[in-house]
């Protein structure tokens, strides 16, 4: 996981605040996933990875919340963005920032 950037450096108990809650499903050598991880990090974000690698009650949890058996899956806050694909496509689109909460 990555710190998070920003206004940070000023007030990090209030910065965390204001940014949402990033998690993503991931297994550890998915090529979707280490992209998805790369792009976090450029973006300077915090994130919660669940690692679903042989396990089977994380998977199913994923697959529910989902309504998808691929990895990633990346939450943002309540938002379920979908997977790498998905959130590159936020972020060619200006979207992707406001979402993570970054000016």
């Amino acid at each position: 996981m990555q710190q998070t950037s920003g206004s940070a450096a000023d007030d990090p108990v209030a910065a965390q605040a204001d940014t949402p809650r990033v998690l993503m499903y991931a297994t550890a050598f998915c090529p979707y996933c280490v992209r998805a991880r790369r792009l976090l990090e450029r973006k300077g974000v915090d994130w919660e990875e669940i690692g679903i690698d042989g396990d089977s009650e994380r998977f199913q949890e994923m697959a529910e919340r989902s309504n998808r058996v691929t990895v990633p899956q990346i939450f943002i806050g309540e938002l379920h963005v979908g997977g790498y694909d998905d959130m590159a496509a936020l972020d060619r689109d200006g979207k992707l920032d406001p979402l993570l909460g970054i000016d």
